[in-house]
């Protein structure tokens, strides 16, 4: 299954709504982790933790932090697309609106709730917004840059990329927790069924 970038001129009213879509529950997918408060992904950890310490909101430093990882593309060579600008500024709005719709404080039953569906809809979108073979977003196009420009396999370059933001998430105050282990076990299956009915085929 080819998941490479396609220009934007192929299809384009086909997939970028599908872009859109996917980054928008993207986005949402992250504000019912957020709010289950049993333990989000590595880099929601990291956001969640800076919120504690500055005065910006949560999808406010998730599109700062994803700017300046893309500086850390200049030296591997990566090139944004719209695809990344758009996971940048998407993700930042839908984020901060479910934080907002969503009431914190909630039983623990609500919360398990939340986080069950939370890492549901997490695995839908990234196989809707990845489908639509539109370019990466700032973090996978670090993942991918460190690996070709290192050899290193993309499993191991994703690994530690992601252990040492958990680790700063942790110490920052961030919410590390079963929905963690949750969300690395099950994220990865979940995309996987989907993606097959949103990967965007492209004409010969």
């Amino acid at each position: 299954m080819e998941l490479t970038y396609v220009p934007l001129g192929e299809r384009p009213l086909r997939r970028l709504p599908q872009l859109l879509i996917g980054l928008t529950l993207y986005g949402l997918s992250l504000s019912l982790l957020v709010r289950a408060s049993l333990g989000v992904n590595p880099w929601s950890a990291l956001h969640e933790g800076l919120t504690h310490h500055t005065t910006l909101s949560f999808g406010t430093i998730s599109a700062v932090l994803g700017a300046l990882v893309l500086l850390l593309w200049i030296p591997l060579k990566q090139r944004p697309t719209l695809g990344t600008a758009a996971n940048i500024i998407v993700l930042a709005y839908s984020a901060d609106l479910g934080l907002a719709l969503i009431p914190e404080d909630l039983g623990l039953p609500a919360r398990i709730a939340l986080l069950t569906g939370g890492v549901l809809l997490n695995g839908l979108s990234v196989a809707i917004y990845v489908g639509a073979r539109l370019g990466p977003g700032p973090r996978d196009g670090l993942m991918t840059g460190a690996s070709a420009a290192t050899g290193r396999s993309i499993r191991l370059v994703r690994t530690l990329i992601e252990i040492t933001v958990l680790a700063a998430g942790w110490l920052l105050g961030g919410s590390v927790g079963a929905g963690t282990v949750l969300y690395a076990l099950a994220v990865g299956p979940i995309a996987q069924f989907f993606m097959p009915r949103f990967a965007y085929t492209s004409t010969p």
